[in-house]
């Protein structure tokens, strides 16, 4: 199951965006800088940037996400969105004897598909399993020959059986991460990512983070979402058509 926290982000954010736009616009100081900079004040500048489209000021707030339960599939999605920075679970140093997938809701709805998929993780938990016992058996047996220690041997044969053993995982597997990325690339990633258009599992990942992030920094992230929060649809014919529900949907969180 999908977990998401706002461990971590810039304090006061917004204030932190408005003192860098205030730089910008007006003759300030470095050491006056944050004076006036009350939260009304700093709202006024936030709007001003919004309505300017200027909008690297936002780059200087930053917000730090924990996220678990997703698949490897989500993995490989939200990493192309390289202006951020990920630690991720490594399944070469991880071995998963508790194996963990993602079930797509598609197949969830419909049994006979369910209990092939569910069938098909059992399959790959033991492949994944009976493959990293063989190879830990040979590294370790090549060690010993070399002269190793069987403990030592034993230790680095772990590591090279997992290295070469998750080749065999599926997309369907479960990781966790640690993500940040500034309220620029957020906007951006939300704006791509909350679409109705979007694959399911980022989709719903992004609205959770837009959960989290609006009440910290309201302003900052008041037309968080869709594209078609703030426009027409840039979808062309593969629009949804359900831009005034998403709008709605958005204007609830």
């Amino acid at each position: 199951m999908m977990q998401v926290s706002l461990i971590a982000h810039t304090p006061n954010p917004e204030q932190v965006v408005a003192a860098a736009a205030k730089l910008c616009y007006s003759d300030a100081h470095i050491e006056t800088l944050l004076e006036g900079l009350t939260p009304e004040k700093s709202r006024d500048f936030l709007l001003m940037l919004s309505d300017l489209g200027h909008a690297s000021p936002t780059e200087h707030a930053s917000f730090t996400f924990a996220i678990e339960g997703v698949s490897r599939a989500l993995l490989a999605q939200i990493t192309r969105h390289r202006i951020a920075s990920f630690s991720v679970q490594s399944q070469r140093y991880v071995r998963l004897d508790d194996f963990k997938f993602v079930i797509p809701p598609e197949i969830e709805a419909v049994p006979q598909a369910k209990e092939s998929f569910l069938e098909g993780m059992r399959q790959d938990c033991a492949k994944y399993l009976e493959l990293v016992q063989e190879l830990e058996d040979a590294h370790t047996k090549k060690f010993m020959a070399e002269g190793m220690e069987e403990k030592t041997a034993r230790r680095k044969a772990s590591k090279l059986a997992n290295e070469d053993a998750r080749f065999i995982l599926p997309n369907a597997c479960e990781t966790k991460m640690i993500m940040t990325m500034n309220a620029r690339e957020l906007n951006s990633f939300f704006r791509l990512r909350c679409c109705n258009r979007a694959q399911w599992e980022i989709r719903a990942l992004a609205k959770e983070m837009v959960k989290l992030v609006k009440p910290i920094a309201p302003t900052l992230f008041s037309k968080s979402g869709p594209a078609c929060l703030t426009g027409p649809c840039p979808e062309g014919k593969m629009c949804c058509g359900l831009a005034d529900q998403v709008r709605k949907e958005y204007e609830a969180l």
